[in-house]
């Protein structure tokens, strides 16, 4: 009785049916007789100030016995053996799943958008796509709820997009996917490439370890290329472009995409054979039921973002500003920072799919690091020196606690609003990874009020508030070389131009603690 309850909600909210509409069937149903047919059977069903209205006899219905053998429905059937074939076990994997299911569908006040408006705009949106976006007042709802509440989040996701979107579209032409399936990854993930459900899913694309690692995404204690935006971007074309084979329709694939096909195979079952989603979706999961929905609002959204005034961030960077290099040897993200002077929030942007923020070198293995266009030529130019700077680190860190990480010197920071690891390291002047190291830190989310233990750089800690308090004006030494900072330089790139010097070198001389450098600065670059 319950599960009648909710699918008479789902019919009456998609498809309008009202109760005034039902009373009127009622009353067609009730005839004078006069209006009587021959060879009917009909019984009293109301005297209304004494005329008698019939209604036609209901005939009792005769209990069916099951055959011995039951049939199943041929092309749900056959979609399950195509499926178990792609699979390596008999086992049908816990796909990709995001709860949607909080999805409202009460009407939502939105002036600023009217339901005729609406309807014309879904229907030019479904002319142009494979997609059924097809005009329901549930859509409607999710759309003005959407716009009404999330305008902010929506111009954040656009800015994104600038970035994303072109890797996604070039591996989705490539697989013959509809380009609109990229407005998925923001259902699934909001576009944060180290995404995690509750359930275990993760990345863009939210892939589960096992179809993950079966669609050639490696997971290690390294590396979770599930995090990578172009791999990830293939396998789930691939996984996409599958589901479409089984199903031939684009709305089932969606809906098959975060439940798996053995839950939209037995949707068509129980709704009788149906092979249209918003038939069939009475009979998903509840929070599929709401996935579909939300990746049309979002479709709409995205499409019509001008006419509804949504401003776009523009990113850090667009895909075509940045580059890869292969590795040639184990290499980390904050050495990286340190050569280069690019900041370890960019390269962690640039380069998500490296859990410990560690590039590991493996044989067969083609691991790269993405940068800015604008470092490439110096990474490739000086890379020998750079490798040797990392291995000679690496062989000083395999030392039992090296002088900088004296237990003596060691002290306990509490971590303050506002704080994250990148700037936590430059505060006492070591790295990220140490810190992660030396706290057994497996990300980077940290809390307010959380304890760090911290081995600050020479052994001293670093306390800014005293240090400006006791600072004495810098005296530059009369044989001493300085340099004046041009538009492009890098502390990197600075400490070339000087024989024997480094970039702690100079960081050091003129107390600078992260890397950022502004044309007309005047550096040390020699003690005189």
């Amino acid at each position: 009785m319950h599960q009648v309850k909710i699918y008479s909600a789902f019919f009456l909210l998609f498809f309008g049916i009202n109760f005034g509409f039902a009373q009127d069937t009622i009353q067609q149903s009730r005839l004078r007789q006069d209006q009587l047919q021959e060879g009917e059977d009909y019984v009293i069903d109301t005297i209304i100030d004494g005329q008698a209205y019939f209604k036609k006899s209901i005939k009792s219905i005769e209990v069916l016995e099951l055959p011995k053998v039951l049939q199943d429905h041929d092309f749900a059937a056959d979609i399950d053996k195509k499926w178990l074939e792609e699979l390596y076990s008999n086992t049908l994997f816990d796909t990709i799943y995001r709860d949607v299911s909080g999805l409202k569908y009460d009407a939502v006040y939105y002036p600023e958008l009217t339901t005729d408006t609406l309807k014309a705009r879904l229907q030019r949106l479904n002319a142009r796509t494979p997609f059924n976006v097809e005009y329901n007042p549930g859509l409607e709802s999710v759309i003005k709820s959407f716009l009404k509440n999330r305008h902010h989040s929506f111009e954040r996701l656009m800015g994104l997009s600038n970035y994303y979107f072109p890797m996604f579209e070039r591996e989705l032409d490539n697989y013959d996917i509809p380009l609109e399936m990229k407005y998925l990854a923001i259902v699934e993930s909001a576009l944060k490439p180290r995404a995690r459900s509750r359930v275990g899913a993760t990345g863009l694309w939210q892939f589960m370890f096992a179809t993950g690692k079966e669609y050639g995404l490696d997971v290690s204690s390294y590396v979770d290329e599930r995090s990578d935006p172009i791999k990830a971007t293939i396998a789930a074309s691939k996984y996409l472009s599958k589901l479409y084979k089984l199903f031939g329709d684009w709305d089932l694939a969606l809906a098959a995409y975060n439940s798996g096909p053995g839950n939209v195979s037995k949707a068509i079952r129980r709704s009788g054979g149906y092979q249209n989603y918003w038939n069939i979706r009475p009979n998903l999961p509840r929070e599929t039921a709401g996935y579909v929905p939300a990746f049309l609002a979002t479709m709409y959204i995205f499409e019509y973002a001008k006419e509804h005034g949504f401003v776009q961030h523009r990113p850090e960077f667009h895909l075509i500003e940045t580059d890869t290099i292969h590795v040639k040897q184990m290499i980390t993200l904050d050495q990286v920072s340190e050569y280069t002077g690019v900041e370890i929030e960019t390269l962690q942007f640039l380069n998500p799919a490296y859990k410990l923020d560690v590039i590991p070198f493996i044989e067969g293995k083609n691991y790269t690091l993405r940068l800015p266009r604008t470092i490439i030529g110096a990474f490739v130019n000086n890379e020998e020196q750079l490798y040797a700077h990392a291995k000679a680190e690496f062989d000083k860190r395999e030392k039992p606690l090296p002088q900088f990480q004296d237990s003596d010197s060691k002290t306990r920071y509490r971590v303050q609003q506002g704080d994250y690891l990148g700037k936590i390291a430059r505060k006492f002047g070591v790295r990220v990874s140490q810190i992660k190291q030396w706290n057994g830190l497996r990300n980077n989310n940290l809390k307010i009020g959380q304890r760090l233990t911290i081995y600050p750089r020479n052994g001293v800690p670093v306390n800014r508030a005293k240090a400006s308090a006791t600072a004495k004006k810098r005296v530059i030494p009369a044989n001493a070389k300085t340099y004046t900072v041009q538009q492009g330089d890098s502390l990197w790139s600075i400490s070339q131009k000087f024989s024997g010097v480094s970039v702690q070198n100079i960081k050091d001389w003129n107390d600078i603690r992260g890397n950022k450098l502004k044309p007309g600065m005047k550096l040390l670059v020699s003690k005189g």
